[in-house]
């Protein structure tokens, strides 16, 4: 044997016989060799510097203890495994200290031979056990992404994780190690990184939908050989990994769109009741009963809805509270739900969290939020959302508050709001849209629908189930009857309220 075996790889090694430290277990020891016999008189007499593993348990004396440390250290060993090492009594381990003898526990002795065989000149076995171990993980089925990588770190008995230059998107098994992931060269193919805080291998995932992915093998005291079969074993991973990532990304899509068209059926019932579209809410855990705080995020250019949807509803799960967010139009709509009255200050706590959920959105995602009021019901759901809708669109042209709005604190404009709703305001609304209006119910219903999916002819369409062309040729026919610049922030504002108090 050439090479040199130290105690932290085979600690690293997944198959090391159930490897414990009794004493002098240094993990920067390193041994010249691996001697096993199955007592300690069939060792061979010139020790030189090995890991001496006996395949019997030790006496049970003090003093047999104490002489089994020194005949093995006596003959140039500087290791002694052996099963039921945790017999040795505190003397002798003391004794194994003062003379600079590693003392370890094994349950399998032959297991850790095989490991150190496989660190020391095996190198082709040890990759092949890898490789082996991780085509065994990938034939069970995985429910996503999280519960393959979750199998794979289970088989290979390190941790893995899936990263991009930015952090770690998902891991299993350990937590990448900050300074290890920094170290990690995200240019080649194949990457091995080797720091006193840990170690790693890394293959970059040829992913169609997703670019700057690597997978990475991960752990402390690994070798450079581990680390060489590490790497061959992540690439044999890999394609699984980047099947995986395209199969969960068609479920979040087709996910996302029964979500929001949910969600849309169910705002356009509005006062209306259907007991089959409550059955579908709640089999996706939306109560309507209970209180909402409703919330909504809308891009101010244009955003990746399905990205950005991701994103809030990993934010979301860190708050201790019912959560719920589904796209919408051009952004995401979401609501927070309580069982019971909340009190002021923790109403007032949600929205400090809904704001950093919005500023941490805005260092990715250019967008603006709104925050509705608190509200009861199916009712007060649909209108607590209705309210974020408003304030989205008043924040969007905020860049005083930092995009972010929040319906009860929009003053004069709250008042315009609840306007909608009063004697007076009912006529102006009509007077305003009498040219639409004269000309049937076809164009106020499409403006209206069209300004709350913020302007989106898409959206605006599939809503209506109208082709994209006629939505186009109505809102553009419903400007010029009226005479209006829809394209002005204040304008557009007045106009949706009329169209909503004049459908009430």
């Amino acid at each position: 044997m050439n090479d040199q075996l130290d105690l932290a790889a085979l600690f690293a090694h997944p198959a090391n016989g159930g490897l414990r430290a009794i004493a002098g277990a240094d993990p920067a020891v390193v041994w010249r060799d691996l001697v096993v016999a199955s007592a300690e008189a069939e060792l061979a007499p010139e020790g030189d510097g090995a890991l001496a593993v006996l395949t019997v348990a030790p006496p049970t004396t003090p003093w047999q203890q104490d002489a089994l440390v020194r005949r093995v250290r006596d003959r140039g060993y500087r290791g002694l495994a052996l099963p039921g090492a945790e017999a040795f009594g505190a003397g002798t381990r003391a004794l194994a200290e003062r003379l600079g003898l590693a003392l370890l526990d094994t349950g399998e002795p032959m297991a850790l031979v095989r490991a150190g065989w496989e660190l020391l000149e095996g190198r082709d076995a040890l990759t092949l056990g890898y490789v082996r171990r991780v085509a065994q993980s990938i034939e069970y089925h995985a429910a996503n992404l999280a519960d393959l990588l979750r199998h794979l770190s289970a088989s290979v008995g390190h941790g893995v994780a899936l990263i991009d230059s930015e952090g770690v998107l998902l891991e299993a098994g350990e937590s990448l190690p900050a300074p290890v992931h920094a170290a990690i060269d995200f240019g080649p193919w194949i990457d091995t990184v080797s720091l006193p805080e840990g170690a790693a291998a890394s293959v970059r995932v040829d992913s169609p939908s997703r670019a700057g992915l690597r997978l990475a093998v991960f752990g402390r005291g690994l070798g450079q050989q581990q680390l060489s079969a590490l790497a061959v074993a992540a690439e044999v991973a890999m394609p699984a990994v980047a099947a995986r990532i395209l199969i969960d990304e068609v479920a979040d899509v087709n996910d996302a769109a029964v979500s929001s068209g949910l969600l849309r059926d169910f705002l356009e019932l509005r006062d209306s009741r259907d007991a089959e579209l409550e059955q579908r809410m709640l089999e996706r855990g939306w109560r309507t009963t209970g209180y909402h705080l409703g919330f909504r995020l809308i891009g101010r250019s244009r955003v990746d809805t399905l990205q950005l949807l991701r994103f809030v509803t990993r934010e979301l799960t860190g708050l201790p509270i019912d959560s719920h967010a589904a796209t919408s139009g051009r952004g995401v709509t979401g609501w927070l739900s309580f069982t019971a009255p909340p009190a002021p200050s923790r109403v007032e706590e949600n929205v400090r969290a809904l704001h950093a959920l919005h500023t941490a959105a805005r260092r990715v995602f250019n967008v603006a939020t709104g925050v509705g009021t608190l509200e009861s019901g199916s009712a007060g759901l649909v209108a607590t959302i209705d309210g974020a809708a408003d304030a989205a669109r008043i924040a969007a042209d905020r860049s005083a508050t930092g995009h972010f709005v929040r319906i009860d604190a929009l003053g004069l404009e709250q008042l315009l709001l609840s306007w909608t709703e009063s004697d007076t305001f009912v006529p102006a609304a009509e007077s305003l849209l009498a040219p639409l209006i004269a000309r049937g119910p076809e164009l106020v219903e499409t403006l209206t629908a069209y300004l709350d999916h913020e302007s989106g002819i898409a959206a605006t369409a599939d809503a209506l189930g109208l082709h994209r062309n006629t939505v186009s040729t109505r809102v553009a026919r419903a400007q010029e009857l009226l005479g209006l610049d829809l394209g002005d922030p204040e304008t557009r504002l007045a106009v949706h309220l009329a169209c909503r108090a004049v459908r009430r």
